[in-house]
This record gives C-alpha cells, sequence and structure tokens, in this order.
C-alpha cells in the first residue's frame, strides 16, 4: 500500500486551514451583520440590515484577495486578510454602500409594482437588475481584491459588462451564494462555520475567470488545424 507524502499532508492541511481561517475572519469582519440576522426577523429588520450590509464588503475583498495569495503560494492566511482588508476597506465599503442601496431601491419597487397590473412587465425586469447588480458586485470585489487601487468607476464598469458578457458564471456564483444563504437558514452553524469559505472560493474563481480580458491573463488558445503547404 503506497503512503501517503508528507506533501501531500501540507497541501490538505493548507487548504483545511485556508477554509477555517477565512470562514473565521469573514465572521468576524461581517459580526453586526449576521447578529442582526440571527437575532432578528430579517422580513422586519431588512432596514437595519441594509444599513450594516456594506462592513461586509470589505471582508469579502479580503477573503478574496487570501484566495489569490494562496494560489501563488501565500500559506500566511491571517496576515494576508488583514492586510487586503487594511489596503481596500474604503473603497470596498464605498462599492458596499452603492451595492446595497441600489439593491434596496430595485427590491422596494418589486415590492410597489408586484400587486399592481404593471407588474407582470415591470417585475421581471427588476428581478434581472438585481441579478445583474449582485453578479457585477462579485465580480467588482474580485477585481478590487486583484488591483486594490484601480479606480471604482474603471471597476465597477469593467465589472458590470464581463459579468453580463459572461452570465453563465454569474449565474453559477449567485446559484452558490442562493444555496449559502438557504444552508445559514436551515443551518447556521454549519453555513458560518463551514461552508462560507467554499462558496466564496467558487464565487471567486468564478469572477477571477470573468475578469481575464481586463487583468492581462489571455484566454486559452483554441486548437487550429494545421495548414499543410504543397
Amino acid at each position: 500500500m503506497k503512503r501517503i507524502s508528507h506533501d501531500t499532508y501540507a497541501t490538505v492541511f493548507g487548504v483545511v486551514y485556508l477554509g477555517l481561517m477565512t470562514n473565521l475572519l469573514l465572521l468576524a469582519s461581517c459580526l453586526p451583520f449576521v447578529v442582526l440576522l440571527v437575532i432578528t426577523d430579517p422580513a422586519l429588520s431588512w432596514p437595519m440590515l441594509a444599513v450594516v450590509a456594506p462592513v461586509c464588503a470589505p471582508g469579502i475583498t479580503a477573503a478574496f484577495a487570501t484566495f489569490r495569495a494562496h494560489g501563488e503560494g501565500e500559506n500566511r492566511v491571517v496576515r494576508t486578510f488583514l492586510r487586503s482588508w487594511k489596503r481596500s476597506w474604503r473603497k470596498a465599503m464605498l462599492l458596499g454602500v452603492v451595492v446595497t442601496a441600489g439593491l434596496v431601491v430595485v427590491l422596494v419597487d418589486v415590492r410597489f409594482f408586484a400587486p399592481l397590473q404593471a407588474g407582470v412587465a415591470v417585475v421581471p425586469v427588476l428581478a434581472v437588475l438585481t441579478v445583474v447588480l449582485l453578479a457585477g458586485a462579485l465580480v467588482a470585489f474580485a477585481a478590487l481584491a486583484e488591483e486594490p487601487d484601480a479606480g471604482l468607476r474603471r471597476i465597477a464598469r469593467a465589472s458590470l459588462y464581463l459579468s453580463v458578457r459572461r452570465w453563465w458564471l454569474s449565474l453559477v456564483s449567485l446559484a452558490v451564494i442562493a444555496l449559502q444563504a438557504g444552508l445559514f437558514v436551515t443551518m447556521p452553524a454549519i453555513a458560518l462555520g463551514l461552508t462560507a469559505a467554499p462558496a466564496l472560493y467558487l464565487a471567486w474563481a468564478n469572477a477571477r475567470y470573468i475578469l481575464r480580458p481586463v487583468l492581462g491573463d489571455p484566454e486559452p488558445a483554441r486548437a487550429r488545424p494545421a495548414h499543410h503547404s504543397v
């Protein structure tokens, strides 16, 4: 029977440590939002949740930066997370405020138009806007993690365009986040302690691929048939 190598053990331990520590750091950075979710009814306390939701944006950005650094061989999870949080928290918070405000406006409009006859036409459009806004936000956080010195207008413009251009990857990311939200409702301890980082990692991986055209990472070359000279 072949023994498992030390490198394999180190790799597995590193991945487990990355997931658990990122979960813990993310929970700490989003604590006001998480506490409100746990102790209140979101259907009634959504205005308060909207106020504190932007606090989570720097943590999400720092988690994305930690995933990127780990892929490049950096194993100091706590240091990387805190360094990224400190470097990008202002822009991430502002981005979180813009996204949250946009979602509040759209969802309030959905609630207003839903009982009306015009809702048949308006609500689907608003639903699409919600999806685009959420998808663009995930890509924007990943872009900020990659280029913390980039301007927010440039990040927002590129993120919205690319998230729509590669909509299938955006939908996969949103589906994973939706599953994570559903798991939080049924098993909050598991969602907060174990699965938050893997869900965000998949969202980051998709966002990172979506951003390839603006990150200078060329697309894989397609195989071309060989031409033989006569």
